[in-house]
């Protein structure tokens, strides 16, 4: 977006009615009407379109500024198309089942909310998706809590803390590869750097639930019981199947880059498919493309494993191109440099920085109710600060993530928010006092923000500073 030259120069308050409305056709139709993001966007789209017009600007800049936006997103749209292909090969190569089987085993009454925790967490890392670790995982641990008489509220706070965290480490979850694309950062570079906030965060949550869990009780573990016997049912769970959760550990180690990474995983992947029952090679690229489908006849455990392919990352792929052409267009308008020149006058240090862009990503999430675009919005116009000051643009996309993905799920008009309160049969005003880790994130990066710490000088690794 900071290649995008304005054709326009609106006033600071023409600029924030222009931005207010936009933002005010998205968040009707999502929070109001219960529309899928799409639709707005395009609406706002037309809404530009028109503005631009009416300010004598040039249809054909208008178009240029869409096509330039949507550009922009070329490296975030390759990400998701492997992302596809990683999980549909993880699965039929066993990994996703044999992680889920084994972690598993650790679930006992003693200290049942942490175990809650550490088990959505695993299950988000490997899974990519917050959403679906509730819908499946976090379902079964409900009814296990709901059996021991304990708090529903606790539990499902310690469900959503552990989803969240494992969306998003995970390098399959497209909140993550979003927010690393939408600055370009590598992946990797991305979640490393996130590792800072998102650590501390990890373990004050895990403590927090030690201390709030039973220390012993009866239960019968009879829903847990039924989602293991569906994976052994699969003929997917062998110890050789953890093997490419152990080479992707030594690349990313080794700095590889994101896509090869991905690549290499794959190609393993399919190769261990083979061990357990080929596929054909037509079933195999039906398999890549469309995803895999679970038919072990258990309900949980094939929602669980129904998932992946190329074709599965399509909503998020059009949402992003529909998302950075509107982006495009605000800039080419001027509407957003109109903003940032007055906020740049305000703020002309890292720390203000950093803390005006958790509280757009967190405004922008209580407003639109949508994770996505808090990453897209926030990040798009944030990025030129970040360079005006020197800033790593890693520091961006954490603070993204920290104060955009997970606070998503805290806002009950949101999409997460609706999602989980109708799953988990929690309200998102019970359950959000107990969501530690989504509570504490913002709060350790505006913290980071302040103090300087790990906040490094674009191309500058070995000196964390940040601007006075």
């Amino acid at each position: 977006m900071l290649n995008i030259k304005s054709v326009h120069k609106p006033s600071v308050p023409e600029a924030s009615a222009v931005l207010l409305a936009v933002l005010g056709i998205i968040s009707v139709s999502i929070i109001g009407v219960g529309s899928v993001p799409h639709i707005p966007i395009i609406l706002s789209l037309f809404f530009l379109m028109v503005y631009g017009l009416l300010r004598k600007v040039k249809f054909k800049e208008i178009e240029q500024g869409m096509i330039a936006g949507a550009q922009g997103g070329l490296g975030a749209i390759l990400l998701f198309f492997f992302i596809g292909l990683l999980v549909s090969s993880w699965l039929i190569s066993g990994t996703i089942p044999t992680l889920m089987f084994y972690g598993f085993e650790f679930v006992t009454p003693h200290y049942f909310y942490a175990i809650a925790f550490l088990l959505t967490s695993l299950s988000g890392i490997v899974i990519g998706s917050s959403l679906t670790t509730a819908a499946t995982i976090g379902v079964a641990l409900i009814g296990i809590g709901e059996a021991m008489g304990l708090s529903m509220a606790i539990t499902a706070g310690a469900i959503v803390s552990g989803a969240f965290f494992g969306d998003k480490m995970s390098p399959l979850s497209d909140t993550t590869n979003l927010a690393s694309s939408i600055v370009k950062v590598d992946l990797f570079t991305h979640i490393r750097n996130m590792a800072w906030t998102t650590v501390p965060a990890f373990f004050i949550t895990l403590i927090v639930f030690a201390v709030l869990s039973p220390g012993d009780g009866q239960v019968d573990f009879e829903q847990l019981n039924a989602l293991q016997e569906g994976l052994k049912q699969t003929n997917l769970i062998h110890l050789y199947s953890l093997i490419p959760v152990l080479l992707l550990v030594v690349l990313i180690i080794y700095k590889t880059p994101a896509l090869l990474t991905l690549a290499i995983s794959i190609a393993v992947s399919v190769l261990l498919s083979s061990f357990h029952g080929a596929l054909k090679v037509s079933e195999l690229f039906q398999v890549l493309f469309s995803g895999y489908t679970s038919k072990t006849g258990v309900e949980s455990v094939d929602s669980l494993l129904t998932r992946g392919g190329v074709n599965s990352m399509m909503f998020t792929i059009s949402l992003v191109i529909l998302s950075l052409s509107l982006g495009g267009l605000l800039f080419k308008l001027g509407i957003i440099p109109s903003l940032l020149d007055k906020v740049s006058a305000i703020i002309q240090s890292g720390r203000r920085t950093i803390l005006s862009t958790a509280l757009s990503a967190i405004g922008i999430n209580l407003v639109v109710g949508e994770q996505y675009l808090s990453i897209l919005l926030t990040g798009e116009a944030f990025q030129s600060q970040y360079k005006k000051l020197g800033l790593h643009p890693k520091t961006l996309s954490r603070t993204l993530e920290d104060a955009g993905t997970v606070v998503n799920p805290l806002v009950p008009w949101s999409v997460c928010g609706i999602f989980l309160t109708d799953v988990l049969g929690v309200s998102t005003l019970d359950y959000l006092p107990f969501a530690v880790f989504c509570l504490i994130s913002p709060v350790i990066t505006i913290l980071y923000g302040f103090t300087g710490w790990t906040i490094e000088k674009e191309r500058t690794d070995r000196n964390p500073v940040i601007s006075n």
